[in-house]
C-alpha cells in the first residue's frame, strides 16, 4: 500500500486480471521459498515513524501537503491523514554501532522536519494517538490527497454495504461509537521496525517477534487515550483493528495472526492469497519476480506481525518482517531504544536450541499481547508455566536475554549498555509514554492541548520518558 495508485475505481476485469496475476505469482513465490532463492544478507534493521503536525496550541495541522513541499526529503512521505508524515531510515547492518547509526539518521532526518515545521509556524510530535485528535477531524476531507488511500476507504465501504465502523473499547473508561469511513486508521501513529531475515531464520525470527511483541508493547505503550477518554495503556491497538474492519464475513484485515509460521513463511502469503479478498486491483505490469501484486496485496492486510518481500540494491529477493506493535515516540532516543529491544529478544530467542513457540503457544503469545496492550507494564503475561508482570519479566528475563542477543551480533558492549539501559530504566522506573501522560493529566487536571504543549516541550528537549518531570 505504499505506492502511488493511478486511479481510484476498478472494473470486474481489473479485479479478475489482478487476481489471475496475484495467483500466478504466489505460484512463482512457492517455487522461490522451495529452493530457497532468497538473498543470504540479513540481520539487517530499519525503520517507519509517523508523526503529527500541529499548531501552535497543539491540535492537528492538516497541511502535510505543504510541509513537504517546503522540506524536499525522499526518507519523508504522506501518510493516510493530512496532518500525519512518515519518516523512513536507511536500511543498515545490526553489527558494530548499529544503533548510533540509526539514531544519527532518524535525528538528521527529524532535523530537517523540525526546520520546515519552523518555517511554516507549526511543530512535529511523535505520540501514537494525540490527545487532541477529534472525531470531527477524521474523515475524508482531511485524507491526504493519495488515491490509493481514496481507493482503500471505497473498498473497505463497499465490503461493509456502506454501514458504519463500529468502535467499542472497554478501558478504564469505555468509548463506544460509529464511525463512517477508515480515517479512524490516522489516530494510530507508530514506529516500524523492519529486519531483514537470513533465510534459514526466517521462520524462528517470525516466531520470536510473536512471542515479543506483548513485552514491546508493554515497555513502548504511548496512547493511553482517545477523545478525552481514558482507555488502553496502548489504545492504539484496539482503534486500529476496529478502523478497518470489513465485516464479519471475512477474516480481519488487522490482527495479530492466526499461528505460528511452521516450514515457511510462504504459509502467511498463501493465506493471503486464499483467506483475504482483494481490496484494491491495482494491476501492475511489472515481470513476474517483481511479485508487484503479491506484494501489494500483502501491504493490505496488517498484521501486527506483517512478513514483507522487498530486493536488495542489487536485485536479490529478501524476505523481511514488519513489526508494528510499537508506537510513535516519545522521543528520537526512545525510539531506538525500542527497536534495539526488538533486535535483541530476536536474536535472543535464535540462540535457544529450542524455538520460542515450543515454550509460548500461540494463543498464549496473542492473549499477552492483547493484556499487554490493554495494562501496559502492569499486565499479568503468561510465561512458561505460570503468571508473571510484564515490568518483572522484562527485569528479570528478557533485557539480559535481549542482551545476550545483541552481543551476538557483534554489537559493542556501550552500545549494548546504552541503548538497553533505557528499556530498564524506563521499565524499572513504571514511565513508558503512556504512563507518563496519564500521570501528567491526573496532577495537572488540564484538557488535551495543555498536555500535547508539555509532551512537545519535553520531546524537543530530547531526554527519554522515563527522566521527563510530571
Amino acid at each position: 500500500m505504499g505506492d502511488e495508485i493511478s486511479r481510484r475505481h476498478f472494473s470486474a476485469e481489473d479485479f479478475s486480471v489482478f487476481r489471475f496475476r496475484l495467483d500466478e505469482e504466489t505460484k512463482r513465490l512457492a517455487e522461490q521459498f522451495a529452493s530457497s532463492r532468497f538473498s543470504e544478507r540479513g540481520d539487517m534493521a530499519g525503520f517507519e515513524l509517523e508523526a503529527w503536525l500541529v499548531d501552535g496550541k497543539g491540535d492537528p495541522l492538516p497541511q502535510n501537503d505543504l510541509f513537504l513541499e517546503r522540506l524536499q526529503n525522499p526518507l519523508v512521505t504522506f501518510e493516510l491523514a493530512s496532518y500525519n508524515v512518515e519518516l523512513n531510515g536507511s536500511p543498515t547492518a545490526l553489527s558494530g554501532r548499529t544503533f548510533s547509526r540509526l539514531h544519527d539518521e532518524l535525528a538528521a532526518t527529524w532535523r530537517a522536519c523540525r526546520g520546515a515545521a519552523d518555517d511554516l509556524g507549526c511543530h512535529l510530535v511523535t505520540i501514537g494517538i494525540l490527545p487532541t485528535i477529534k472525531e470531527s477531524l477524521l474523515n475524508s476531507a482531511h485524507m491526504s490527497k493519495m488515491v490509493r488511500y481514496q481507493a482503500l476507504n471505497d473498498r473497505v465501504m463497499a465490503l461493509r454495504d456502506g454501514k458504519p465502523l463500529d468502535v467499542r473499547i472497554q478501558g478504564e473508561e469505555e468509548l463506544a461509537m460509529q464511525h463512517s469511513d477508515v480515517m479512524l486508521e490516522a489516530a494510530t501513529t507508530s514506529f516500524q521496525i523492519h529486519l531483514q531475515c537470513k533465510p534459514g531464520n526466517a521462520v524462528r525470527d517470525f516466531n520470536a517477534a510473536l512471542v515479543a511483541s506483548a513485552p514491546m508493547v508493554a515497555a513502548g505503550a504511548n496512547s493511553p487515550t482517545l477523545f478525552g477518554r481514558t482507555l488502553w495503556a496502548e489504545t492504539r491497538i484496539p482503534l486500529f483493528e476496529q478502523a478497518i474492519d470489513i465485516g464479519p464475513h471475512y477474516p480481519p484485515r488487522v490482527g495479530f495472526g492466526t499461528g505460528f509460521a511452521e516450514a515457511s513463511l510462504l504459509e502467511l502469503f498463501l493465506e493471503n492469497q486464499g483467506d483475504h479478498p482483494i481490496l484494491i486491483p491495482n494491476v501492475n505490469d511489472a515481470a513476474p519476480g517483481e511479485f508487484a501484486q503479491a506484494r501489494f496485496h500483502n501491504g493490505t492486510i496488517w498484521r501486527w506481525n506483517r512478513p514483507l518481500i522487498g530486493f536488495d540494491h542489487d536485485g536479490q529477493v529478501h524476505l523481511r518482517i514488519e513489526h508494528r506493535v510499537v508506537p510513535a515516540g516519545p522521543t528520537i532516543r526512545d525510539c531506538v531504544a525500542n527497536a534495539a529491544l526488538f533486535f535483541g529478544l530476536v536474536a535472543g530467542f535464535r540462540l535457544d536450541s529450542q524455538g520460542p513457540e515450543t515454550q509460548l503457544s500461540f494463543d498464549a503469545a496473542r492473549r499477552n499481547f492483547y493484556q499487554a496492550a490493554r495494562d501496559g507494564l502492569q499486565a499479568e503475561l503468561t510465561w512458561r508455566q505460570g503468571q508473571v508482570s510484564a515490568r518483572s519479566l522484562l527485569l528479570e528475563e528478557l533485557l539480559p536475554l535481549a542482551r545476550r542477543g545483541l552481543q551476538s551480533y557483534g554489537i559493542p558492549e556501550e552500545e549494548v549498555a546504552e541503548y538497553l539501559g533505557l528499556i530498564e530504566a524506563r521499565v524499572d522506573s513504571g514511565l513508558n509514554g503512556a504512563e507518563w501522560q496519564l500521570r501528567w493529566r491526573r496532577r495537572h487536571g488540564l484538557g488535551g492541548n495543555d498536555l500535547v504543549m508539555a509532551y512537545l516541550e519535553r520531546q524537543e528537549q530530547g531526554d527519554p520518558v522515563h527522566a521527563w518531570p510530571l
